[in-house]
């Protein structure tokens, strides 16, 4: 050991974990990083580890920096250093140990993301590739490339992402176009309510607006949007297209301005605030309260008229279900509900409505909606003459609260409704059994709601359930598996396409082709695969049947997964090795290995295996593993061996 001034020099063998640091947990992935960029720097550390004298005489323990400490000891087992290569250190106290690795693990920032990419920009610019970039910056080549991508957007929105003005994700929406002018325009003429990732990209991308979204439908139709100058394209051949707008801008600002003059005139009604919301997010309201209204107050005779009516109305009703009455009784009906809503009324209180407020949205009809009686979380949490209660007590969405007095309807009863409703889906059945192209834009729709949109299944009347197993959980390294890397990606990709509102979704699947619906429905099919042998085994006849999956898509499991030391190898006994080096090279390359400690046997056996194709059985080719049983059953004379072949 050496000192100078404050630092002193400790040779990296003379260095222990520090039983008093906070942190117990190091992603393996991370530590081969920060090797790599250790490596990337000639071997030197960027920043001093903190010590402090350990239980034995001439060792330290790593109060701060136990990551650097790891990433030096990866680079000695692989030979790079030797295992007394000088580490510089501070010295502190045994006292400090616990503060100062607190703050070491919690006080730090990662490095902000336009940080990150002037940094890359500065070697990018100097000609060094990607992987030279990611090794010198401990980072991966995915992120290089998602923060070099930054260099298109333009700098005045870069410098509102650094004043926490838009987020990560709406930044990285805008390098879909390298126009900064157009980005810009873009970001000035969403809402402030509607800037999310996914209306920046549908801006940028200029995609044209059907006929049938309920924005259009929301403005007044296509008629609105050209009157104030907006382009519309109408395909002559397609007969259901009524045409789509093409200034995506232009309806957003349209909207928005229709929007406002709603939200000023319910605000008029004398409540403490307005929102106007692209759609209800149910699970972010969960911290609101919910004030409702309450009856309003009816002198006797309103009183007395009121249960005279309900008794007559419960008479028509009984009268018409025993197909009784006329033309004349149903308008009596009418009369009858139109003068219960006058005198049966409800009203908030003049308290609530100073601290509660309404959320306008748009349903899927382009009907505006308006939530009233909605507390926000401050104002949730002190209840006003005991009023306020929690929203969606019985576990269901909040409904639209009424608005005055409402029109006359034609009432049903529950049977009747039954039996209407019963008829129409029958027919419904009937027709889209005949129209093979809704039929796979319906299907494709109910899978999509049920792997890109969770919690959303509720959205289409299809009792089409996909259930899928969380692979990942029963992987012992997932991170590594080159399977679910693709499939994540497919997902990122998929999700980038379709609407983030589940009541889009279905129009959106309609305006997809045949092949991109078919695209889509292979992801979504795909995602409910289960072949999984868990130790009940209940699963025999369908995984017999992913075996004909495989032959049919023509899996290359080997392109997937190779037997190593830390894959297969380091979790069977040493006897199991030794059997599977004699399956792949024979027994001759065996030998020895019985003698081996278990770590030896398993990285002999990776170095054997590596090249020769050899797979554990329990994912071989069905093909595969009969021929091995039918070679080991003629090996040992026996006859009329029965055997399954995805056994």
């Amino acid at each position: 050991m050496t000192t100078t001034a404050d630092i002193i020099t400790i040779a990296l063998g003379k260095l222990d974990r520090d039983p008093k640091n906070v942190r117990k947990s190091y992603c393996k992935e991370g530590i081969e990083e920060l090797a790599a960029n250790i490596r990337a720097d000639g071997y030197r550390l960027l920043q001093n580890i903190v010590v402090r004298k350990g239980d034995k005489k001439g060792r330290y323990f790593v109060t701060a920096g136990e990551r650097r400490r790891l990433a030096l000891c990866l680079l000695a087992e692989a030979g790079e250093i030797n295992g007394d290569f000088p580490v510089e250190a501070k010295l502190r106290e045994e006292t400090d140990a616990i503060s100062i690795s607190l703050a070491e693990n919690t006080m730090r920032e990662d490095m902000h993301p336009v940080d990150q990419y002037e940094a890359f920009r500065i070697m990018a610019d100097d000609g060094k590739p990607i992987a030279d970039i990611a090794a010198r910056y401990g980072s991966t080549e995915t992120v290089v490339r998602k923060r070099l991508a930054l260099a298109r957007v333009s700098p005045a929105l870069l410098g509102l992402h650094r004043n926490e003005e838009i987020t990560y994700d709406q930044l990285t929406a805008f390098t879909l176009s390298d126009d900064h002018r157009r980005q810009e325009e873009v970001w000035n003429a969403l809402p402030s309510w509607n800037r999310t990732g996914h209306a920046i990209r549908n801006a940028l991308r200029d995609e044209a607006i059907a006929a049938t979204d309920k924005r259009i439908r929301f403005i007044g139709g296509l008629d609105t949007y050209e009157g104030q100058g907006g382009v519309v394209r109408r395909d002559l051949f397609d007969e259901r297209s009524q045409g789509h707008a093409m200034d995506v801008a232009l309806v957003e600002r349209l909207v928005a301005k229709k929007m406002e003059t709603l939200a000023s005139s319910v605000h008029a009604e004398g409540w403490a605030w307005v929102e106007v919301r692209t759609e209800m997010d149910w699970h972010g309201m969960r911290g609101y309260g919910r004030v409702f209204p309450v009856e309003a107050e009816r002198s006797d005779a309103e009183t007395k008229e009121l249960e005279t009516l309900r008794q007559e109305q419960e008479d028509i009703e009984s009268l018409i279900e025993d197909e009784g009455g006329d033309e004349s009784t149903e308008a009596r009906l009418a009369e009858i509900a139109s003068r219960i809503s006058e005198i049966d009324r409800e009203v908030y209180a003049a308290s609530d409505l100073e601290r509660a407020g309404v959320l306008i949205t748009l349903d899927y009809t382009g009907e505006p909606a308006f939530h009233r009686g909605y507390l926000k979380p401050e104002s949730a949490q002190v209840p006003l003459n005991g009023k306020a209660e929690p929203d969606n007590q019985d576990g269901g969405e909040p409904g639209t609260v009424a608005d005055g007095p409402t029109a006359p309807v034609l009432t049903h009863s529950v049977t009747l409704v039954e039996d209407l409703t019963a008829q129409r889906t029958a027919a419904l059945r009937l027709e889209i059994a005949n129209n093979h192209r809704v039929a796979l834009a319906s299907v494709v729709h109910s899978l999509l709601l049920q792997t890109l949109l969770p919690h959303s299944r509720y959205h289409s009347c299809l009792d089409v359930v996909l259930t899928t197993r969380n692979l990942p959980a029963l992987m012992k390294a997932p991170e590594n598996n080159l399977a679910l890397a693709g499939i994540e990606e497919l997902r990122e990709r998929y999700g980038y396409e379709v609407p983030g509102n589940p009541a889009d979704m279905f129009e959106w699947c309609l305006d997809r082709r045949e092949d991109e619906l078919l695209a889509l429905l292979a992801y979504a099919a795909a995602q409910s695969i289960d072949a999984v042998k868990d130790k009940y085994d209940h699963r025999k006849h369908e995984r017999v049947h992913s075996e004909a999956l495989a032959v049919a898509v023509g899996l290359d499991i080997g392109a997937y997964f190779e037997p190593t030391a830390e894959s297969y190898f380091n979790h069977i006994t040493r006897d199991g090795i030794e059997a599977a080096v004699s399956e792949a090279k024979g027994t001759d390359a065996a030998r020895g290995i019985a003698r081996m400690k278990k770590g030896e046997a398993a990285a002999y056996a990776e170095a054997q295996v590596k090249g020769t194709g050899w797979l554990p059985s329990p994912i071989r080719p069905a093909s595969v593993v009969a021929q091995v049983n039918v070679v080991e059953a003629d090996a040992i004379g026996l006859n009329n061996v029965l055997f399954e072949a995805a056994e």
